[in-house]
């Protein structure tokens, strides 16, 4: 996580935390010429659009104040989602067992992306079992980790 989004997460964090969510990631990306500064969170029985517009209409003025970021940006409040990505490893260890996608960068035996049931994860290596056999996956190898929901 760069300084910037780990200066927001500490700036955004009491705010969340007091409205019944939790902080699940912060990003900051370019995207089609724009900044985008976004905040997904989460909470239990699920995110509402409420609770997005009460946390942006709260955050905005203290991010206002604080002035992290020079240049003008576009500021998003949103869910984490059913299929979220798993960063840090307290991601890996809360959904550990649970299903998650593994995309990879380059593919192996003729497949990029694996699905399985989140088996381990050791310094970003990543272990599915995936039927009746287990996989690990070098962190060098993954491009992007996410929860997984079978429809």
């Amino acid at each position: 996580m760069s300084k910037l989004t780990e200066k927001i997460r500490a700036l955004a964090e009491p705010v969340v935390l007091e409205e019944g969510c939790s902080l699940w990631d912060v990003e900051y990306v370019r995207e089609a010429g724009s900044w985008y500064l976004r905040l997904f969170i989460d909470k239990e029985g699920g995110v509402g659009i409420d609770d997005c517009e009460r946390i942006s209409r709260r955050l905005d003025p203290i991010l206002d104040e604080a002035d992290p970021i020079p240049e003008s940006y576009v500021f998003e409040v949103g869910s984490a989602g059913a299929e979220r990505e798993l960063k840090r490893p307290s991601d890996f260890a809360q959904f550990m067992g649970g299903e998650v996608e593994v995309k990879l960068y380059k593919p192996l035996d003729g497949r990029k992306a694996w699905v399985g049931e989140l088996s381990g994860y050791d310094a970003g290596d990543v272990t599915l079992r995936v039927g009746e056999e287990e996989r690990r996956f070098a962190a060098a190898q993954i491009a992007q980790v996410r929860l997984h929901v079978s429809f």
